[in-house]
């Protein structure tokens, strides 16, 4: 079933329940008017009749002669008919239209009940094809409430009842009639919308909903690296038009992955090749013929070189591939920088610019979260990267701060320094600069691009600042730890930080 269809049969059955409902509403209403209607005219001539009738001391008087009544003169079941009867049923009289109709009129129709207080309240009731009332007169009653005469005018002459019933009918025929002309015209009315709107409707869905019937076509008809191809525009500015620019948006980043992992597995792929075939060239130069052993020692040292170069190779992406997958890095702990740091400076003693080396950074606490060994490799990576590219005899600056809600770590060279668009692209993998190519420096291009992944890794990020000839700065900035852990206590022999515990800002040269 279609978006359309759908669409469609949701408004239809809306669309019908409310024509119900609305219908069968103003159906109840138009009954119950018309019922009100009817027992407000009966209503009426119950009081005309009951108007009629003369109290007098000794007895209730109907005087037929001397009364003039027009109500009942006209003929027809849509007009009130009536009857006057004493307390056995008798009838004394009645309305001139009910010998006019058939004699239909119910005369010996009478309430079940009759009401206490007052007791001459109408009580309404049905007979087959009539709306009755009636009213019973009490003489009692009706002296007890002031509404007799003192004196009899003509006792000898007038019948005098203690009580007098009075009936009035009226046929409910026309107002039926009404009813279902009324409940003909709602059906028929609904129906008629209802087709309308089903003929409508479906039309219009389809017409709203063509922008995605067609960003749906789009959508087919895309490769799955086609780059730059992108779902066209509904022009509705609605819901559509913002999906339309959400997947848009999702698409571009696609492209992007998927152009990045081509130029990334091509790059992994020349990187992988070039030391395997240096490994198999040595291998075959030197089957070639018997060497002697210290050739067979210089070529196992040779190939040992490029193991080790192919080795870090596999573990640099085998890390980048497990880093792009992986949301956390397991195992890590609090690590205090300021104490951090120092300490592992010790392990560069030996290097031969470890006199270019400067460290400086407060006696204070640093606590962020991390992995220490890939925090380790983080630090090497970037001193690695600062002394490849910068002279011997200019200073490598290792610092370290804090602000409200971050620790930072950088690292400052006086190198060769990197342009704008070098700059922008320093940490995707396997990128080198022109000029760092041109200068000889031996390297894969992974390292800045581990050292980013990892400070993603660990919450935190990297930025650079750098100008071509000037040198470069890497600064590392982690989420700041609430606790604060011990800092631990460091071999004075291999701390850099003793000799100068009195100037905790200064900088230390190692």
């Amino acid at each position: 079933m279609s978006l359309a269809t759908r669409v469609s049969a949701f408004f239809l059955t809306a669309l019908g329940i409310t024509l119900l409902g609305f219908s069968v509403v103003l159906y109840a209403l138009a009954d119950h008017h018309l019922d009100r209607e009817l027992d407000d005219r009966l209503e009426a001539a119950l009081g005309t009749l009951e108007a009629a009738v003369d109290v007098e001391s000794d007895g209730l008087e109907w005087e037929p002669t001397e009364r003039r009544l027009t109500l009942g003169l006209e003929p027809g079941v849509e007009q009130v008919h009536w009857s006057v009867q004493d307390e056995s049923g008798r009838t004394i009289d009645h309305s001139a239209n009910i010998g006019h109709d058939s004699g239909h009129f119910p005369l010996t129709w009478k309430p079940s009940t009759w009401p206490t207080e007052p007791t001459d309240g109408t009580v309404f009731g049905s007979s087959p094809g009539w709306r009755l009332a009636a009213r019973r007169l009490l003489l009692q009653d009706l002296l007890q409430h002031g509404r007799g005469h003192p004196d009899d005018d003509d006792p000898d002459e007038d019948a005098e009842y203690p009580v007098l019933v009075i009936t009035a009918g009226i046929s409910p025929a026309s107002a039926e009639a009404s009813m279902s002309r009324l409940g003909l015209t709602l059906a028929g009315l609904s129906t008629g919308l209802w087709l309308v709107a089903a003929m409508l409707g479906r039309k219009l869905c389809r017409h709203a909903l063509a922008p995605l019937g067609t960003m749906a076509s789009a959508a087919r008809e895309m490769t799955a690296a086609g780059h730059g191809e992108f779902l066209p525009t509904s022009g509705t500015r609605d819901e559509l038009e913002d999906l339309r620019v959400a997947f848009n948006e999702l698409l571009a980043r696609l492209h992007e992955t998927h152009e990045r992992q081509k130029r990334f597995t091509g790059d992994a792929s020349h990187q992988l090749r070039t030391p395997l075939a240096g490994l198999l060239s040595l291998v075959e130069v030197i089957r070639r013929r018997a060497r002697p052993a210290a050739e067979y020692e210089q070529t196992l040292d040779q190939v040992h070189q490029e193991t080790l170069r192919l080795s870090q190779i596999v573990e640099s992406l085998l890390f980048l591939a497990r880093a792009e997958a992986d949301a956390e890095l397991p195992k890590a702990e609090v690590v205090d920088l300021a104490a951090w740091v120092p300490a592992q400076m010790t392990r560069w003693m030996e290097h031969p610019r470890a006199s270019d080396l400067r460290e400086e950074g407060p006696n204070d606490p640093l606590p962020i979260l991390a992995h220490p060994s890939l925090l380790a490799q983080m630090l090497e990576n970037l001193l690695d990267n600062a002394l490849k590219y910068s002279e011997p005899g200019t200073p490598v600056l290792i610092r370290t701060w804090h602000d409200s809600a971050s620790v930072f770590l950088s690292v400052e060279d006086r190198g060769v320094g990197l342009t704008d668009d070098e700059r922008a692209r320093v940490f995707e993998p396997f990128y080198r600069s022109p000029q760092a190519r041109q200068m000889g420096r031996t390297g894969v291009g992974l390292g800045l691009s581990m050292v980013k992944r990892i400070s993603v890794a660990f919450g935190g990020s990297i930025e650079v600042e750098s100008s071509p000839g000037r040198g470069s700065r890497f600064v590392l900035s982690f989420p700041a730890r609430p606790a604060f852990p011990t800092i631990p206590e460091l071999d004075p022999a291999y701390s850099f930080r003793n000799p100068i515990q009195a100037k905790p800002n200064a900088a230390r040269v190692f």
